[in-house]
């Protein structure tokens, strides 16, 4: 809207509320101030890294291994107050979005500085544990960052405006239409359909979730016995055959939906399994490597 011309003839100009960027995501945040900041402060360590001469080679027991060894220390005991920020909702300067983007972009900014620390010396000791486990870390953030930036749009695509639960009771209220159509069967085929229903769909572990793998799944089998009983019958429009056929067709249908929702939903979620104990074993293993160089070097 320009403008609106009140009764007294004289108009009133309407301007545009502004954009207050809140739906600007984390990466582009302040048109990427924190990946300037990370990737200049990266740049910085690599161009000092070749220009400093140490002898007989760079390493982390080095006045500038110890350098960049604080500056990683300091980077990763910070990088884990994101958690504790989390909870403390500020819209300003320092938002979670913005506490975010530095998070993300100065983590990766580890992979130099930490690597430059070790002076490219690895060993089976507590130095080389604690580098591993901040990589480990590290990958398993930039898998969280995939996963949050494209999952969430799979698994809308994938619901089809429908939640988890509307697609739990439609199979629930399938396998009630299964059971009463089950009734005119023969044993044989009754004795199928109850395998259909009695079985947890959705067994199998963790794996058979994320890939969505289900080799035992008694509908599908179900299913195809049947198909092959109504094939070698004629169609005679009201058959039970007919209607459970019909049925377990679209329980399979909703069942790959519901599983492919729940394989996105682990994928979205796995990560942190990793991400966050992993986060914990360095910080320990980050102790034990600062207490063995001061008071073991």
């Amino acid at each position: 809207m320009a403008s609106q011309a009140p009764a007294g003839g004289k108009t009133r100009q309407t301007g545009r509320v502004k954009s207050d960027g809140m739906h600007e995501g984390f990466l582009r945040h302040r048109n990427f101030y924190w990946l300037k900041i990370a990737s200049g402060l990266s740049l910085l360590s690599m161009i000092a890294y070749i220009l400093i001469d140490v002898e007989p080679r760079h390493n982390g027991g080095s006045w500038y291994g110890y350098l960049l060894g604080t500056i990683g220390a300091v980077l990763i005991v910070w990088l884990t107050t994101l958690g504790i920020r989390k909870r403390n909702m500020t819209p300003k300067a320092w938002s979670l979005k913005a506490w975010t983007s530095a998070h993300v972009y100065l983590g990766l900014s580890l992979i130099i500085i930490g690597t430059l620390h070790t002076g490219f010396q690895f060993g089976w000791n507590v130095h080389t544990l604690a580098y591993v486990l901040m990589m480990i870390v590290i990958l398993s953030g930039i898998w969280g960052i995939f996963a949050y930036s494209s999952l969430p749009q799979q698994m809308s695509f994938n619901r089809d405006a429908v939640t988890e639960s509307q697609m739990l009771e439609s199979l629930r209220s399938i396998d009630r239409q299964l059971h009463d159509a089950a009734q005119p069967l023969s044993q044989a085929n009754a004795t199928l359909i109850r395998e259909s229903l009695e079985q947890d769909p959705f067994g199998g572990g963790i794996w058979a979730r994320l890939t969505r793998s289900y080799p035992k799944c008694a509908t599908r089998r179900v299913h195809a016995e049947i198909k092959m009983f109504t094939r070698s019958q004629v169609d005679t429009g009201d058959d039970p055959l007919e209607r459970v056929d019909g049925l377990l067709e679209r329980k399979a249908s909703t069942l790959a939906r519901v599983r492919r929702h729940l394989q996105l939903k682990a994928l979205l979620e796995v990560w942190l399994y990793i991400h966050v104990p992993i986060t914990f074993a360095l910080i320990a293993a980050l102790v034990a490597h600062i207490i063995s160089v001061f008071f073991y070097w």
